[in-house]
C-alpha cells in the first residue's frame, strides 16, 4: 500500500486499484479550512487523472466524525471581502468531489455535518455505521448549504423530504438516515472504512471503461426527460462498444475465466 500526501489535511492510500481519499484534519474533526480545501481539490485533481485508480473511497481519520463541515472558527475572522475570496477555493472542493470519473463511496462514522454530509453527497454512493449523525443544518447558522446539498439531497430523497431536512436542520441517526435513504448501507460501528473497502473491492473488479461510462450516463441522465436520458445512455454505450474492455469481456465470458481488462 502507498500513500501520498497532499498538504497537510488530505491523504490519498492506494489498495491496488482502489484509492482511498482520506479526511487527516483530526484536531478540528476535519474541519473544511481553506488549506484544506485547496489540497482536497489537488488530490482529486490527481485521481481524476489516474487510470489505474478505478474507485476511489472516501474516508476520515478521526475516530468520532466524518467531517463536521466547514471551519468556522476560520470563517469568524473573515470579512465579507475574505469569504467572497474563499468561496471559489471552497466550490472547487465539493465539486472536485464530485466530479471525479470513476465510483465514489463514501465511508461515514460520526458526524457528517453540513458541508461533512455534502462531501459524502457528492459520492456515488455512502456506506455509515451505527455511530453516524447526518445532516445540513446551515439555516440555523444564517447560511445555505452551498458545497451541493440543495441539488443533491433531493436527487436522492425528493424534494420534499430534502425541505424538511434542510428547513428544520436537524441532525438525523444512522437508522434513520438509512430509512430515508440519505445513506445506501448502514454496518456496525466501527466498520464503515472496512464496508467502503469491500464495496469497493467488489466494483473494481468490472471494467474501468464502464465503470466511468455507466456512472456518466447515470449522472448526466438525472433530471432528463427520457428520450434525452436514453440519448445519453446511447452516447456512454457507444464509448464502451468498441472498447478494448468490451472485447476482452466478451472473450472471457466465452473462455469461462476472469477478464485483465486494458481499460481502454
Amino acid at each position: 500500500m502507498s500513500e501520498e500526501r497532499f498538504g497537510e489535511f488530505v491523504l490519498v492510500r492506494r489498495h491496488g486499484q482502489v484509492a482511498e481519499l482520506v479526511l487527516d484534519r483530526p484536531k478540528a474533526m476535519n474541519a473544511v479550512s481553506t488549506e484544506m480545501a485547496r489540497s482536497l481539490t489537488a488530490a482529486c485533481a490527481a485521481l481524476a487523472a489516474d487510470r489505474d485508480a478505478r474507485v476511489v473511497v472516501l474516508t476520515s481519520s478521526h475516530e468520532r466524525a466524518f467531517c463536521v463541515g466547514a471551519d468556522l472558527k476560520e470563517r469568524n475572522s473573515f470579512t465579507d471581502a475574505d469569504l467572497m475570496r474563499q468561496r471559489p477555493v471552497a466550490r472547487a472542493a465539493y465539486t472536485g468531489v464530485l466530479e471525479l470519473p470513476m465510483p465514489t463511496i463514501a465511508a461515514v462514522h460520526g458526524f457528517a455535518l453540513g458541508g461533512g454530509f455534502e462531501l459524502a453527497l457528492a459520492c456515488d454512493l455512502i456506506v455509515a455505521d451505527g455511530t453516524a449523525v447526518v445532516g445540513l443544518p446551515e439555516v440555523s447558522v444564517g447560511v445555505i448549504p452551498g458545497g451541493g446539498g440543495t441539488q443533491l439531497l433531493p436527487r436522492r430523497v425528493g424534494a420534499a423530504r430534502a425541505a424538511e431536512l434542510i428547513f428544520t436542520a436537524r441532525r438525523v441517526e444512522a437508522d434513520e438516515a438509512g430509512r430515508l435513504g440519505l445513506v445506501d448501507q448502514v454496518v456496525e460501528a466501527g466498520r464503515d472504512r472496512d464496508g467502503a473497502l469491500a464495496l469497493a473491492a467488489r466494483i473494481a473488479g468490472n471494467s474501468p471503461v464502464g465503470l466511468r461510462a455507466a456512472k456518466r450516463a447515470l449522472r448526466l441522465g438525472v433530471g432528463l426527460e427520457l428520450r434525452a436520458g436514453l440519448e445519453v445512455e446511447d452516447a456512454a454505450w457507444r464509448a464502451t462498444a468498441f472498447s478494448g474492455d468490451r472485447a476482452e469481456g466478451v472473450a472471457a465470458f466465452n473462455e469461462k475465466r476472469r477478464p485483465a481488462w486494458p481499460g481502454e
